[in-house]
């Protein structure tokens, strides 16, 4: 590609790359100048453009950003997404449901070391999206690339990104009580949580914060993901919620997180249905650990004990309102 001031009127053709004022109207960097616009600039005593100048082996900025973001998003259908309109080099992604990006980091990273006017910019792995966020987007930098690097890109990044989206229909919910009766706070956020990714929540069911009580309505439990949210905080694998998980004929496969809030999580499975302890910070609306296996269990994305304790980096997440001061134990 070629780029550079020439004279006007040897400009036409060219690929205009800085914006102008002309007869009280704006020329826009990227336009293709017609003769109209030689005139115009003419007209305005522009002697002198900066433009561009494709080679024969270059490719147009929005036919590049398109072919990269097909190539990204071969299927839109299957993948849960779909390409917004190109244009200025640009193709944004978005999500065409509520769900979790699923993103192959390695190939965005490869694709992007290739050439550096040919990026792509995502949102974290495993970000939760609600349907039309944007998940991706690509941008030519320069007016025109190597049809070569174009082609790196393409096979680097190929099926590179999806949404995955609710799998989970039912989500049963069991809260433990201690001697005042329960206010239902905490299944309305959580309920406003599992229907925000598109699954639905069956009636919350309330039982007294004792193992048998716990453990009978766990096996009452219809849903394709189990929640339970006690009175008092799980402290221990023993503590009331995994021993009414095990008495119940489920297992205890990992509690702990490195994410804070979220802590104290637990997770386990009954008769194949995945459960999750929830923390007590889950009875807020704001991000805590326990929204990241909640998610991606949802969306039938498996959460290993390995996965969770993956969690620290990036883990440690802002106060919530329940619990406003730093986590500073020497502080009063």
């Amino acid at each position: 590609m070629d780029f550079g001031p020439v004279q006007t009127e040897h400009a036409l053709g060219a690929i205009l790359a800085h914006s102008v004022e002309v007869g009280g109207r704006r020329l826009r960097k990227g336009v293709v100048l017609e003769q109209s616009h030689i005139e115009q600039l003419l007209a305005a005593n522009l002697a002198e453009v900066t433009v561009a100048r494709l080679g024969d082996d270059d490719v147009h900025e929005d036919d590049a950003a398109l072919a990269l973001a097909q190539a990204l998003v071969p299927d839109v259908a299957a993948a849960n997404l779909r390409l917004g309109a190109v244009g200025t080099g640009r193709c944004n992604i978005f999500a065409d449901a509520a769900g979790v990006a699923q993103i192959d980091a390695a190939a965005i990273d490869a694709l992007n070391a290739i050439h550096p006017m040919i990026t792509v910019s995502t949102v974290p792995k495993l970000h939760r999206m609600d349907a039309g966020g944007m998940v991706a987007t690509v941008k030519i930098i320069s007016y025109g690339v190597p049809k070569s690097a174009l082609r790196q890109t393409e096979a680097a990044g190929r099926a590179a990104l999806s949404l995955a989206s609710a799998t989970a229909n039912r989500v049963s919910y069991i809260e433990t009580t201690l001697a005042a009766p329960a206010t239902g706070k905490g299944a309305d956020v959580i309920g406003a949580r599992v229907a925000a990714l598109g699954a639905a929540m069956e009636a919350p069911a309330f039982c007294p914060h004792k193992v048998a009580a716990l453990s009978d309505a766990l096996r009452r439990a219809t849903g394709d993901v189990i929640l339970i949210l006690t009175a008092s905080a799980t402290s221990d694998t023993r503590d009331t919620a995994p021993e009414a998980l095990r008495q119940a004929g489920g297992t205890v496969t990992h509690f702990g997180m490195p994410v804070d809030p979220g802590n104290l999580l637990f997770l386990g499975d009954l008769d194949g249905t995945p459960v999750i302890g929830l923390p007590g910070c889950a009875r807020s609306p704001a991000l805590n650990g326990a929204d990241w296996v909640l998610e991606r269990v949802i969306c039938g994305i498996p959460v290993t004990g390995r996965d969770i304790m993956g969690m620290g980096v990036g883990g440690l997440l802002k106060e919530i309102p329940s619990r406003p001061q730093p986590r500073n134990p020497n502080r009063r």
